[in-house]
């Protein structure tokens, strides 16, 4: 058994995708997973699962919120220690103490062609950086996400995989929560 963290992306944005709290709660439990929270409405769930490996608690969540729901929903899923790994990789400490500017875009697999992020001139969007460290992106910007031309061109880039992201706020709270 181990705690395992599944991020659905966009469940519940901007009046799309509903799906509230108390039937993710309830969606979760039915498939046999234990402890079960959800942190805000926004398809962050952290549960004990019975030994499912992550890439097929992925596809068993999607495939239920389909079913049940009718929604087309990617869902990316870490252990307690891949989360715990990718809080430790964070290449940007010094964005620690405004959160809200640090985000990290959780991937379901290593992306094999990271070409359109290589070609980005990183200099050209100071100070807003970006690194991909394996499975995640992590995004520091210090102005704020929603002027960063640099987030807008990072999002853009075909990596090839499902991607969804959370700002460093709610990834440490995903942390606590699985380690209750």
């Amino acid at each position: 058994m181990s705690r395992q963290i599944a991020l659905l992306r966009g469940i519940n944005v901007g009046g799309h995708n509903s799906f509230p709290k108390a039937r993710q709660l309830a969606l979760a439990e039915s498939l046999g997973f234990t402890d079960v929270s959800v942190l805000l409405q926004t398809g962050n769930l952290v549960f004990t699962d019975p030994g499912t490996p992550p890439e097929e608690t992925a596809r068993l969540l999607h495939d239920r919120i389909a079913a049940d729901l009718g929604l087309d929903v990617p869902v990316v899923v870490r252990t307690r220690d891949e989360l715990a790994a990718a809080i430790d990789a964070n290449p940007f400490p010094q964005a620690v103490p405004e959160p809200k500017s640090l985000h990290v875009t959780f991937l379901s697999a290593a992306p094999t062609d990271t070409s359109r992020l290589e070609a980005l001139d990183e200099a050209a969007f100071v100070p807003d950086r970006f690194r991909l460290i394996g499975r995640e992106l992590y995004l520091w910007c210090p102005g704020g996400i929603g002027r960063s031309k640099l987030a807008e061109r990072v999002s853009r880039a075909p990596l090839g995989v499902t991607a969804t992201a959370r700002n460093w706020n709610t990834v440490t709270k995903l942390l606590a929560l699985a380690d209750g």
